[in-house]
């Protein structure tokens, strides 16, 4: 978690959005083991949000082109997370979708959102220019390559080798590519637990 200003702080903007009658999103992009999830979870249940996850948006593998590692986001559904999800909320919409499970390869039972109040989009990709939608707020979160590891491996286990080897570059050339950080509105380093703005 952020220090406890700074939680205070993204308490009330995200306060502020939420009483927006018209409903407003946020997204919380940033580097695998950062604490997207859990950060998002929180505020979400703080301010009385709801929570969608780009992993549910995962493209199955039959669905991938062949080259999905050369793409930037390749392996995401972009197209059916913009028009299930934030295209109907960003309208005033309900919102209906399966995620994807990643575990089965499966998609899961229908999920509903109503519109108005707080959405919270949590992930990495949740800041890619693919979804053309414009958020409320975007958050980035980052932390030290060693704190990244650590927490990988407690979370991961044996998995750790493929974070490494594939999951990290290419999250790595994805904010680089479209400058994630850099057009963040706010930038919270996870790992030491300072804030930084963003442009």
């Amino acid at each position: 978690m952020p220090e406890l200003g700074v939680y205070e702080g993204l308490l009330e903007k995200l306060g502020q959005l939420n009483q927006s009658t018209c409903g407003a999103l946020v997204a919380i992009d940033g580097r695998c083991g950062s604490g997207k999830t859990t950060l998002a979870r929180e505020l979400a249940q703080a301010c009385g949000g709801k929570v969608v996850h780009m992993d549910d948006f995962y493209l199955p593998f039959n669905q991938r082109q062949s080259d999905w590692m050369e793409q930037i986001g390749g392996n995401m559904d972009f197209e059916r997370l913009r028009s299930q999800v934030l295209q109907p909320l960003r309208h005033g919409c309900q919102s209906r979708y399966r995620p994807f499970l990643c575990k089965t390869g499966h998609y899961g039972e229908d999920i509903l959102l109503q519109p108005g109040g707080l959405t919270i989009l949590e992930g990495t990709y949740s800041h890619h220019p693919a979804l053309e939608v414009k958020f409320d707020w975007k958050i980035f979160l980052t932390c030290s390559a060693e704190k990244q590891k650590q927490r990988l491996i407690e979370r991961e286990g044996e998995r750790f080798v493929r974070f490494q080897e594939i999951w990290i570059p290419l999250e790595e050339r994805y904010f680089a590519a479209y400058q994630i950080r850099e057009h963040a509105d706010l930038v919270l380093d996870m790992g030491s637990e300072r804030e930084k703005r963003g442009g």
